[in-house]
């Protein structure tokens, strides 16, 4: 039996890395469930696996994957019952952005960084293609920037293709697994080619009809780093799909609303329309960010929805 690390998943096959370096492709045993939560994909790029290689063919098979420390998850889509495992064993999550070409909606953002707080990974945010933007564009990108700094997430204001700041983001990412996530067509595998030139990872243009990226990443795959570390990256984000969450936790995946929710006059508040809610107020006075409120407020309605 011999142990590694999933680096890459095909939906079908895996490709583990060994402690001596090896890549071996394997298949899995039987089936993997977590919890009772359905999942389209059982073992995850960063799985600790166990397997043994079938008689004279460098194949592998997958009998046991290891207890895993965490994992962000999505899902599948809208209208599906079933949820995705993006990558497992990750140490911090850089969610790439862009104002415009293509657009990140802030509500993608910010139900992308709940679901890093209810499993307890760091989210980084990157804002990129800042040699692109106009006078307009930067005021949005800075706002965005000052208001998620304060909530607590670090932020990097780059540009992948003139190289600027992309030493923050090394220095960030060193002797680390992360994970790199975002909309398609906002620069993942172009920033991983610069970070590591011998990936030479393919790029496409956006489509020119929706200023939206072309799925160029298929699969997740986590690649090694020259700096130390790894980075996984993953196929292009339409949109972010909330797993289930106890709708009286919701608000403790927003951290600023968690804060202030210590002042609400019930501590099961739910910060809509109760007397003595603390939060509201601080909406209204612009202390806590009103498109923030309103993310809020639909991964709330979604919940709810599901009981109607």
């Amino acid at each position: 039996m011999e142990t590694g690390v999933v680096v890459k998943s095909t939906g079908s096959r895996y490709k583990v890395m060994t402690p001596d370096g090896r890549n071996i492709e394997c298949t899995i045993k039987g089936r993997f469930r977590i919890k009772d939560i359905q999942t389209t994909n059982p073992i995850a790029v960063g799985d600790r696996v166990k397997f043994s290689l079938l008689p004279g063919k460098e194949i592998g098979i997958i009998s046991e994957i290891e207890e895993r420390k965490n994992y962000i998850i999505r899902k599948a889509s809208n209208l599906s019952k079933k949820y995705h495992i993006i990558a497992a064993n990750i140490d911090q999550v850089f969610l790439m952005v862009t104002i415009r070409m293509p657009k990140t909606l802030q509500e993608f953002i910010d139900r992308f960084l709940a679901t890093s707080e209810a499993y307890r990974i760091k989210s980084i945010i990157i804002f990129n293609k800042i040699d692109l933007y106009d006078e307009e564009d930067t005021a949005k990108m800075n706002y965005l920037a000052s208001l998620y700094s304060d909530i607590g997430y670090n932020c990097y204001c780059i540009s992948v293709k003139t190289g600027k700041n992309v030493e923050l983001v090394k220095e960030a990412m060193k002797d680390k697994v992360n994970l790199i996530a975002g909309n398609s067509g906002v620069g993942k595998s172009s920033l991983l080619n610069l970070l590591n030139p011998s990936l030479k990872l393919k790029t496409d243009e956006l489509s020119p009809y929706h200023e939206q990226g072309k799925h160029v990443t298929t699969f997740p795959e986590m690649h090694p780093m020259p700096f130390g570390g790894y980075v996984v990256d993953t196929p292009g984000l339409r949109g972010f799909g909330i797993i289930d969450m106890d709708k009286n936790e919701i608000y403790h995946f927003f951290p600023e609303i968690f804060r202030k929710s210590k002042e609400c006059r019930f501590h099961n508040c739910l910060h809509v329309n109760e007397p003595g809610c603390a939060v509201i107020p601080a909406v209204e006075s612009g202390d806590i960010d009103i498109m923030r409120y309103r993310s809020y407020l639909n991964i709330l309605d979604d919940e709810n929805r599901k009981y109607r």
